[in-house]
């Protein structure tokens, strides 16, 4: 047997095991926790990308713990969604580096191993919730990403984000619950946990109104998760309070496994074989992303933290995935430019988000400042650090020739090939009004001159901007060229595999 054959549950056990090390790790050497930490993530990385490159060549891959084959043992099923695991421990690795100097800076010394083993489990969870085959181990994936993410956000010790977390916390709950409940009412009707295994028995209308009704918790407990309008309370000041890397993690990458989750329902469980309808509750999940599109730009334009503006943006594109998804065309005489743009969205959106909150981090951590009123002149203290958020805020914006373009050209061309010109309109309008909220911070930034409060302010260290570099360019270089028709070509196939073609 080949090492490469355990790859697919090496990518869990990595950094679940780097996880259990650290606190040990930490109490010999702390200086050594950040180190530990961007091994493991590196080792994950070269794995999940091994992974990516082998399903892009010979389709997905199915792992069975202990050799059980499913539906009786666990499956551990690598497909092209999956294949988001890559994008998860690349993007950890960038933010660990960033990390260094904040937990150093920021957190009490004590603190920074326990930093890193919550962040390594929070990575962990996200990795096992992409890439299980099994629901209630998607579930297991999802509270421990939860529980984690709940003391990241309060590692700090201030009263505020205890608050933020503890809101989280509730909000949570009500999620969880949800999904478990979903979990057992499928269980009851189809006597199997594996993803594949309970597809094939709903093809059947077995117990509709039970299946009716679990699809229905699992929308609301991943809506919440992923922070769909009117679900969203708990982002905004969980994500603008929480530490900048923490906040890069939560917005880029925690909120996609609520994405992630309705995928998996609607396209491999509830598919187009199943006997269940679920065309009225995509329907209103349209609905609910118009509006999240909307309001979640709407209270974006009026902040002056630069963190909540950005958490409030986290929102509104949430719109815009959900919306793509919603509008799959199950009419196999359409083409599926929603869904691929919702997918291709999904990695994209991740990407410019880690790395808007990654440079407004980098600016408090020089400054101590975030309302947008006392940062004028930032751009010309900080000029590396300013221009690879002005290309995240075009790429946010989905100005051409950023990532951000394609992906949101894909889903109104979508809408309008599903004759829903009023979404169409709403997807623009969006675009209009996040350009209208980041133009303030490229205004701030360069057309204003220098306060007295950042005269003696310069760029961060290295090991901050080398992340930001990175990102930054991986939005122009996947937005123009060849290399932009990459993330589509990859995710084509998996779009039509979702839709049985």
């Amino acid at each position: 047997m080949k090492l490469t054959d355990q790859f697919p549950i090496l990518i869990i056990e990595v950094p679940l095991i780097a996880a259990a090390l650290m606190p040990i790790i930490g109490h010999w050497r702390r200086k050594w926790c950040m180190p530990f930490a961007t091994l493991a993530l590196s080792i994950t990385s070269m794995i999940g990308y091994y992974l990516m490159l082998a399903v892009n060549k010979s389709g997905p891959i199915s792992y069975h713990v202990g050799a059980w084959k499913p539906p009786f043992g666990i499956e551990i099923y690598f497909d092209h969604i999956a294949a988001f695991a890559f994008i998860i421990a690349l993007f950890g690795l960038l933010i660990v580096i960033f990390s260094k100097n904040y937990a150093e800076h920021d957190l009490e010394e004590e603190k920074i191993p326990i930093f890193y083993t919550l962040v390594m489990l929070t990575l962990t969870g996200m990795i096992g919730f992409t890439v299980t085959g099994d629901l209630f181990n998607l579930f297991v994936f999802m509270e421990i990403l939860s529980l984690s993410g709940y003391a990241l956000i309060a590692i700090s010790g201030q009263m505020l984000t205890a608050m933020a977390s503890f809101k989280y916390l509730l909000v949570g709950a009500i999620s969880s619950l949800s999904v478990l409940f979903g979990i057992a009412f499928l269980y009851s009707i189809t006597g199997t946990l594996n993803m594949h295994d309970m597809a094939k028995m709903l093809e059947v209308a077995r117990a509709p109104h039970v299946a009716s009704v679990a699809l229905t918790l699992f929308v609301l407990g991943f809506s919440v998760k992923a922070a769909l309008f009117p679900l969203h309370i708990w982002l905004p000041d969980a994500h603008a309070l929480a530490p900048s890397p923490v906040s890069a993690i939560l917005s880029g990458l925690t909120v996609k496994m609520g994405i992630i989750g309705m995928i998996r329902i609607f396209f491999v469980i509830y598919g187009v074989h199943s006997a269940i309808n679920v065309m009225p509750i995509m329907e209103i999940l349209a609905w609910m992303a118009a509006a999240t599109i909307v309001l979640g730009a709407f209270f974006a334009f009026f902040q002056n933290d630069i963190k909540m503006m950005l958490a409030y943006s986290t929102i509104s594109n949430i719109g815009y995935i959900v919306l793509g998804l919603s509008m799959a065309p199950f009419d196999k005489s359409k083409v599926a430019y929603a869904l691929v743009g919702s997918l291709v969205h999904v990695f994209n959106h991740a990407m410019i988000k880690v790395l808007l909150f990654l440079c407004a981090g980098a600016i408090i951590y020089r400054t101590g400042l975030r309302k947008l009123s006392d940062l004028q002149g930032i751009g010309k203290k900080m000029p590396i650090t300013l221009a690879a958020m002005s290309i995240g805020v075009i790429s946010i914006v989905g100005i051409p020739p950023t990532c951000g373009f394609t992906c949101k050209w894909f889903i109104a061309l979508g809408a309008m090939e599903g004759g829903k010109s009023l979404f169409a309109a709403l997807l623009l309008f969006g675009a209009l009004f996040i350009f209208a909220y980041y133009i303030k911070i490229l205004n701030t930034a360069y057309f204003r001159e220098p306060t007295e409060a950042i005269a003696n302010v310069k760029e961060v260290p290295l090991s901050m901007l080398i992340p930001i570099v990175i990102l930054a360019a991986g939005c122009l270089v996947l937005g123009a060229g060849t290399l932009g028709y990459v993330p589509i070509k990859f995710i084509e196939p998996a779009a039509m595999a979702l839709l049985g073609r």
